[in-house]
């Protein structure tokens, strides 16, 4: 008898547990209570230090706007490396902020990366840099939606420029005339920073990009030239004639002093990219900046700004939450959002009708109108070379023959583990 009423009274009370738990949830969903929605975390991995304020800024604003979905930024030091180290992990983030390099081809080629070929993202993006990534990864799949665009070239100080009466260079002569001016007068002509390996990747795709041309590294990749050849020796020899025009500890200072300097009117060019601008006048807000496409050779119309995706956004294919990354990317991609972007790190926007209007870089404007830009080479160099460090270690030495075999020599040796 007790064992009945036992039973009895543990099965009324598992009903009344049973609807008292589907009361609440029906009275949360016909009140519209979604408070206790559990959020959606999103992580944001991206691998840019300097911008790492203005995404911050971004991300605050879309969190406040998706109550449900929260979106954590990650931007670690080296974070390349990190990133190709999760990866092998299989811990793949969210949602990747890279630019168009080497790694980006390589992992876009392993699959890790949502397919968002003919996706709405993709409207109102700029064909040219569409056309890169493409190019970049020899596909036309698009797996990744190009956010903005950086650009490099000479950074001179207005200045000093009235100062001695010096006018923007258009051809090499007319840039190595300059340089020879500002340097007779007591001047360093170039600030340089060859203390950081990837500064002299700067010159280097100028260089590069306008003489033997992005098409050169394809035909490097099949085999049919080499980096001992005499349009690549005339790359080699400029590099060098850049080094008559620095200051004394060339291989002393790193990126950081270089803004510093250049801050306080010690030089009257930087061959750097816009991505300096915004610490040079953080260091001196008074500073009178211009820029100028780099002037590589002695035909002008040869001598382009040098213009790659400097952050695009891509999707893990195997993320739990692809809606709700699309819906960060498309806010990301909103006119108003990319213009703050863009202003506040001088940078170019790879949607449609967005532009970049501050006076400091005005001096790329004409290029970007008339569609007079290249990409840039290292970008086309698979990261294992390690072009940076063959590059600084031959600025040393001024050895071409041996800088030209090594080249050749690490390449192969990169291609052949393939």
């Amino acid at each position: 008898m007790k064992k009945t009423i036992s039973l009895v009274l543990v099965s009324a009370l598992f009903l009344m547990a049973l609807a008292g738990c589907g009361s609440s949830k029906n009275s949360n969903e016909s009140s519209g209570n979604t408070s206790s929605a559990k959020k959606v975390e999103l992580e944001f991995f991206q691998n840019k230090t300097e911008a790492k304020d203005s995404f911050d800024a971004l991300i605050k604003k879309f969190n406040e706007a998706n109550p449900n979905i929260h979106v954590q930024q990650v931007n670690p030091p080296d974070a390349e490396t990190v990133l190709k180290t999760r990866v092998a992990k299989k811990d793949v983030p969210d949602v990747i902020g890279l630019g168009a390099t080497d790694t980006y081809a390589q992992l876009a080629k392993s699959g890790i990366f949502a397919d968002l070929t003919g996706d709405a993202l993709l409207n109102n993006i700029q064909p040219a840099y569409l056309n890169m990534l493409n190019k970049l990864i020899g596909s036309e799949s698009a797996y990744a939606i190009p956010f903005t665009a950086n650009a490099s070239g000479v950074i001179y100080n207005k200045a000093i420029f009235s100062e001695l009466g010096l006018e923007v260079p258009k051809t090499w002569d007319e840039f190595m005339n300059v340089a020879q001016k500002a340097k007779d007068a007591g001047k360093t002509s170039i600030y340089q920073t060859l203390k950081d390996s990837w500064t002299t990747l700067v010159p280097f795709n100028s260089l590069s990009s306008d003489i033997v041309g992005i098409d050169f590294y394809g035909k490097r990749a099949e085999g049919t030239i080499k980096f001992d050849s005499p349009e690549f020796r005339e790359v080699a020899e400029k590099q060098l004639k850049l080094l008559d025009f620095g200051q004394k500890d060339l291989f002393g200072k790193g990126y950081n002093d270089g803004n510093a300097a250049f801050a306080r009117g010690e030089a009257a060019m930087y061959i750097q990219g816009v991505w300096a601008i915004p610490e040079i006048l953080k260091a001196n807000p008074n500073v009178e900046l211009g820029v100028f496409p780099f002037p590589a050779t002695n035909d002008e119309a040869k001598n382009k700004v040098i213009s790659g995706v400097d952050t695009l956004l891509a999707i893990s294919k195997n993320t739990k939450h692809s809606e709700e990354a699309k819906k960060f990317i498309d806010f990301m991609l909103q006119p108003d959002n990319i213009q703050f972007f863009i202003d506040q790190q001088k940078a170019f926007s790879a949607v449609k009708g967005v532009t970049q209007s501050d006076p400091s870089v005005e001096g790329f404007n004409a290029a970007f109108e008339s569609g007079a830009i290249e990409d840039f080479s290292d970008h086309y160099i698979p990261s294992a070379v390690k072009a940076d460090t063959i590059i600084q270690g031959f600025l040393q030495k001024k050895d071409i023959d041996a800088y030209v075999k090594q080249f050749d020599t690490e390449w192969d040796k990169v291609a052949n583990r393939k």
